[in-house]
């Protein structure tokens, strides 16, 4: 378990901290300082379009990039982790779908922040600067509408955690529209992951809208869960936050409805590293703002009966979902553990035409993330949307936690995943 923890941990800074024990910044004073870029002028402008939402105080990242005193002793590590596709963190290939949060700089970019370094990092002249981004203190979607916290949790020092659950009521007299939701844990240092689902009666009729292989399905789990909640309440999932995952903002002009009454469920899922610690997670909502918006509803499909032999390489697992009605599929989620190493997602037509929508050929789990469409996909009735996942699970894989061991669908991270997320709504 340790050393599990101690990877993740150590693959948050990748990228930065090891870069900067590697090689320092260089010095002010290089010659033809009239061409070089400065920070105040062409500099901040990329950090703060593309890096700051991670890359300050209280985030996920290992330092801030809001100033030129925080920015400067990284410098060189900021060049390397830029040159070599490091940072930002984004893995979707290019080349078959745009997407409305992709974290990619152009080439342009990757030069001015070459030039920058090779010039000395100079700060330039402070009147250059662009107003700095405003975040909410502790939020990245802004100042929410709705804050809820769970009660705290003890999180010990050794051994393995169950998953837990944690309820939360909503006291929502009324159905309300949700634009954004974002998870925040209490404590990132013992918190692997959170799912939050709704739970509430229905108050409207729903026409089913996946077909989901229920031949694939997870069997009946007999350990790693805390008791659950097992009355005829509906559940289902509304957000999620994993290492690297960016909060849920839903295109404008679309939400997910919450009924009236309902609490929100948190499954937690915590990992020891040897330090005893609390945890006490919120969720934060941003209401819509339109009268009518479009709703969205989160699904998933998914594999989990496989079988990854012990020291094996290239191993694929397939899933697929069918689509009942006229769709467009806003957002999909690829979700594999540390044996994971790419995805590929293929739209295939009633008529058996088939495209490629996603692409992820170099998969990584300590960045997560909800690929949004930057126009929703338009999904037949009839097609189905293919997902295959590849794993290593050989030594060379140096984020395996044991290679001599098959491998099958387990919830803890030395176990592995073939899930999927969407995010849909009716055409």
């Amino acid at each position: 378990m340790r050393r599990i923890v101690a990877i993740v941990s150590s693959l948050l800074c990748a990228g930065f901290t090891l870069l900067a024990a590697l090689e320092a910044a260089p010095e002010q004073g290089s010659p033809n300082m009239a061409d070089t870029p400065t920070y105040s002028k062409d500099v901040a402008p990329i950090l703060f379009g593309q890096c700051t939402q991670c890359h300050r105080p209280g985030e996920i990242a290992p330092m801030s990039l809001l100033t030129y005193k925080d920015a400067r002793p990284w410098a060189k590590a900021i060049h390397n982790a830029v040159l070599t596709g490091v940072m930002p963190p984004w893995h979707a290939d290019p080349a078959y779908s745009e997407f409305t949060n992709a974290r990619r700089l152009t080439n342009e970019q990757r030069t001015t922040i070459a030039r920058w370094v090779a010039g000395g990092a100079p700060e330039g002249n402070p009147a250059d600067l662009p107003t700095p981004p405003r975040y909410a203190d502790g939020w990245q979607i802004g100042e929410p509408d709705l804050v809820l916290e769970m009660d705290p949790y003890a999180v010990p020092a050794e051994g393995i955690v169950q998953y837990e659950w944690a309820y939360i009521p909503t006291n929502f007299t009324e159905a309300k529209y949700v634009q954004a939701i974002e998870i925040r844990p209490g404590n990132r240092k013992l918190v692997h992951h959170v799912l939050a689902y709704y739970r509430a009666k229905p108050d409207r009729q729903r026409t089913p809208i996946l077909r989901i292989d229920q031949e694939r399905e997870p069997g009946p789990r007999t350990s790693g869960l805390s008791p659950r909640r097992t009355d005829a309440t509906p559940s289902r999932l509304i957000a999620t936050y994993a290492p690297g995952t960016l909060p849920q903002v839903l295109p404008s002009g679309s939400a997910m409805r919450l009924e009236a009454g309902g609490e929100i469920e948190l499954q937690l899922h915590y990992s020891t590293n040897g330090t005893a610690g609390t945890d006490r997670t919120t969720i934060g909502f941003l209401f819509s703002k339109d009268e009518t918006p479009v709703e969205i509803q989160a699904g998933r499909f998914l594999n989990a009966k496989f079988q990854i032999p012990a020291r094996a390489r290239d191993i694929r697992v397939d899933a697929e979902v069918g689509f009942q009605q006229d769709t467009k599929v806003w957002g999909i989620f690829p979700h594999t553990h540390l044996r994971g190493k790419k995805w590929e997602y293929r739209l295939v037509m009633p008529d058996g035409t088939e495209r490629m929508i996603l692409a992820v050929p170099r998969y990584d789990f300590n960045w997560q993330t909800y690929y949004m469409f930057k126009e929703p996909l338009r999904v037949p009735k009839g097609s189905r949307i293919v997902s295959s996942a590849w794993y290593d699970n050989t030594a060379s894989n140096r984020f395996n936690p044991n290679p001599d061991i098959d491998v099958f669908w387990g919830d803890q991270t030395w176990e592995e995943m073939q899930y999927t997320g969407l995010l849909y709504s009716a055409n």
